[in-house]
Order: structure tokens, then C-alpha cells, then sequence
């Protein structure tokens, strides 16, 4: 009998997957892709490097099962499952001809371990986003509601939903307000929650949860209530300036005080803010990447009216088309200057250069180089995709023109939960 090789195929679980992408966009290999549906592996690039394992922040993408090498689940099964098949027993692959020991997909030597290598175009800068959290970040709670906790869900009561940019032609953003009555929804800020949109697509699947950051800190949209705060984005047209209806981001948006929302999370428990109080954070943003800055803000901001903020400081990049697209710009302007260092990027401001938060940070080089250098110092990036590789490389050029070396304080950074990038 012709002995059959098996292999732990690497595959994402379909229920608790909120779709937040971030497992397609770390992967080097390209090898996870999506559909309108799921998220799947391609067991024919895969190699077991587990470079997407920690960034997820379900748990989602932790799942293996063993199959004959031949048999691997294929892409297009993957794309119409609803939930993980069940792992096949030893008889069951004693009869498809395995008879020899388990083996891993094949990895390179190096499998696992960050890619530093940089040139003059391009950074491997997923390798330098850190799944560390801060060394004095609270402890996190997460997955206290979702489809395999005890509980499926909790149910939100719409407390606010108001416009916070212009309403333009290509999107307008809401600020939500949800509220938890008296059932128990602890949050930190930089946690991100599941909105489950209710009916069914299509196909007549009921609808996935879509991943929105909180906005509000930890005690609050209004201090000392159960209650959070979200930033969405509808998007009105596409690019070729036809009609766009998307799922959860027009249900949000429609949403009335007093409606009800069923929620599951919270999730994440890395990309959390710093409690030391002489910490300094640097918050780099576009758009709706503005929610956990904005929540890490407004923490400092309340610690500092009760006496207890000793001095750390905040920098803020904040990057959109014009000041119109900016969530919050007016809030923004009223915080102190001794409170907040704040620096704007406007890319499509009329008769006036482009300018992106890159272009900005470069400018203030000589503070971020001290703040580079300083380990009490902790930045974060959220917002498009598109802006990762920019950041990362206005941050190289700034530690290499203060004679640092990148790849060292990278590695360093990475190590010690100093860098966080949380993009889209």
C-alpha cells in the first residue's frame, strides 16, 4: 500500500473571523485571501511561518487540521463553509492511505522570525508592528461575548448617533454611542468590538460581525457609565462615483437612539495604551483611525483634570483630504497646547501641496528621534493600509538620521511593545 504524506493545514475559523483583514495583509506569502464571505489559506502557499497568528484578534486564524497532503481542503471548500469541519480520526486517515507521521506544512529555516531586511523603496513593515502591549497596558478582557462564548452576543441600546465630518459626496462618519445597561462590558482603549448587522445576505447566510474601534476610554463615552462610543464611516460611492450600500456601515449610520444592536467582543489585547503616567505616546491616524487615538486622548485628558497625569507626552499626526474629512477637528482644536502636540496633514487642500503624515513626522524629526531613543515612549498607527509602509519609513529615516540603526531600533521596538500598527 503507497504510504500518503499528511500535513497540518493551516485554516481560519468562519464563526468567530470578524473579517477585520489583518491576517491577508501580514501574510508574506499572500496566501490568505477573502471573498465576500470568508477568509481562507491556500494550502499550496502556506508554509507554517505563523506570521499571522498573534495580529489576530479573535483567535480566528488559530486552527488546524490534519488531512492527507493530496486530499488539503481547497480554496473554494474553505470560501463555502460556515464553520470548521470536524478533524479527521486516525481511522479515518488510515483509510485515505496515511500511515505516516503527522508533518507541518514545509518551512524555510528562518520560518517565524521577523523579515528586517529594507531598501530604498520598500520596508517589510508588518515585521516591525509589535503584538506585545505595553509593559504597564491594564489587563484586557476579551471574547466575553461571540459565537463560541457562553453567551452570543450582548445587546447595546443606541444612545447617540451624531454626524462628525461634512457630508460629502464620497462618505460622511458617525459618532455612536452605545450603552450596556447593567450587564457587564469592560473595555480598554485600542480594543475594537463585533457589530452583528441583523438579516441575511444573498445566499441567505445571516450576516458576519464587522470589527469598529472604540472610541471612548475605559470608564466611558460619559464617564461612569456602561457605555462606549464607535467612529464609522459610510461610504456613499465607489471610485467610479456609482451608489455604495454596505452592510454595516449604512446599518450604523441609520441607527436611532433607542434602537437596538447586538455586539459580541471585546477584542484585542495588544495595541493598548500605556497606564505609567510619565509615558509618552505618539498616535499616527487617517480617518476612522482616529477612534482608539481619540480614546487614548481623552483617558490623558480626564487623568489630567482628576491631578493624577504626570507629565507624559501626547504627539498626534492626524492625516485626511482636507480638515472637512477630519473626525473631531473641531474637539481637537480646543485641547490645550501643553496638553497635546497635535500636527495636521492635508492631502487635497485647494492651491496647497499634498501633505501626508509622513511628510509631517519628518518635519518634526528631531522630537521623534528622542522619543525613538526614549523607552518610555510608545507609538501607534491605525488607519488605511496604504499608509503603513510610509510610516514605518518616515520612522526609519528619522532613527537613521540621528546615526541610529534601524534595523536595530525596530527589532527594538518590536520587542518591547513600542510600535503598534493597526491598519486596514
Amino acid at each position: 500500500m503507497t504510504e500518503t504524506l499528511s500535513l497540518q493545514q493551516h485554516l481560519i475559523d468562519p464563526e468567530i473571523c470578524i473579517r477585520c483583514n489583518t491576517c491577508e495583509a501580514i501574510c508574506p506569502l499572500k496566501a490568505i485571501t477573502h471573498d465576500a464571505r470568508n477568509y481562507v489559506v491556500d494550502a499550496q502557499k502556506c508554509d507554517s511561518c505563523m506570521a499571522c497568528i498573534s495580529p489576530c484578534p479573535t483567535g480566528a486564524i488559530d486552527n488546524w487540521r490534519t488531512v492527507p497532503r493530496l486530499n488539503a481542503y481547497t480554496l473554494n471548500e474553505q470560501l463555502l463553509w460556515d464553520e470548521l469541519p470536524a478533524g479527521l480520526t486516525p481511522e479515518q486517515l488510515a483509510d485515505a492511505g496515511v500511515t505516516q507521521e503527522v508533518l507541518p506544512a514545509s518551512a524555510p529555516e528562518n520560518a517565524g522570525l521577523p523579515n528586517y531586511a529594507t531598501s530604498d523603496t520598500s520596508l517589510q513593515t508588518s515585521s516591525f508592528g509589535s503584538t506585545t502591549p505595553p509593559w504597564s497596558a491594564a489587563h484586557a478582557y476579551t471574547h466575553l461575548y461571540g459565537p463560541k462564548a457562553e453567551h452570543k452576543f450582548i445587546t447595546a441600546t443606541v444612545a447617540g448617533n451624531v454626524r462628525v465630518t461634512a457630508l460629502g459626496r464620497d462618505y460622511d462618519t458617525h459618532h455612536i454611542v452605545l450603552d450596556f445597561g447593567a450587564l457587564p462590558f469592560p473595555v480598554l482603549e485600542g480594543q475594537s468590538i463585533g457589530i452583528v448587522p441583523p438579516g441575511a445576505d444573498s445566499q441567505g447566510r445571516a450576516h458576519h460581525p464587522r470589527q469598529y474601534s472604540i472610541a471612548s476610554p475605559r470608564n466611558g463615552e460619559r464617564p461612569g457609565y456602561n457605555n462606549l462610543s464607535l467612529t464609522v464611516k459610510r461610504v456613499l460611492q465607489d471610485h467610479h462615483g456609482q451608489p455604495v450600500r454596505g452592510v454595516a456601515s449604512n446599518y450604523m449610520c441609520d441607527l436611532r437612539v433607542g434602537d437596538k444592536v447586538q455586539v459580541i467582543g471585546p477584542f484585542g489585547a495588544s495595541f493598548l495604551m500605556p497606564n505609567h503616567p510619565r509615558s509618552n505616546i505618539v498616535m499616527i491616524c487617517t480617518g476612522t483611525g482616529s477612534a482608539p487615538m481619540r480614546a487614548m486622548t481623552e483617558w490623558r485628558r480626564r487623568l489630567r483634570q482628576s491631578g493624577k497625569f504626570e507629565g507624559g507626552k501626547l504627539m498626534l499626526f492626524f492625516g485626511a483630504r482636507t480638515k472637512e474629512d477630519l473626525p473631531y477637528f473641531g474637539p481637537l482644536q480646543n485641547l490645550p497646547r501643553d496638553f497635546i502636540d497635535i500636527n495636521f496633514a492635508f492631502s487635497r487642500t485647494p492651491d496647497q501641496p499634498k501633505r501626508y503624515v509622513q511628510d509631517v513626522m519628518r518635519e518634526r524629526a528631531a522630537d521623534l528621534r528622542a522619543l525613538l531613543e526614549d523607552p518610555n515612549s510608545f507609538f501607534f498607527v491605525c488607519g488605511l493600509k496604504s499608509m503603513e509602509e510610509g510610516v514605518v519609513q518616515a520612522l526609519r529615516d528619522v532613527a537613521q538620521q540621528a546615526g541610529l540603526h534601524w534595523e536595530t531600533v525596530g527589532a527594538m521596538l518590536k520587542a518591547q511593545g513600542r510600535l503598534h500598527l493597526e491598519t486596514y
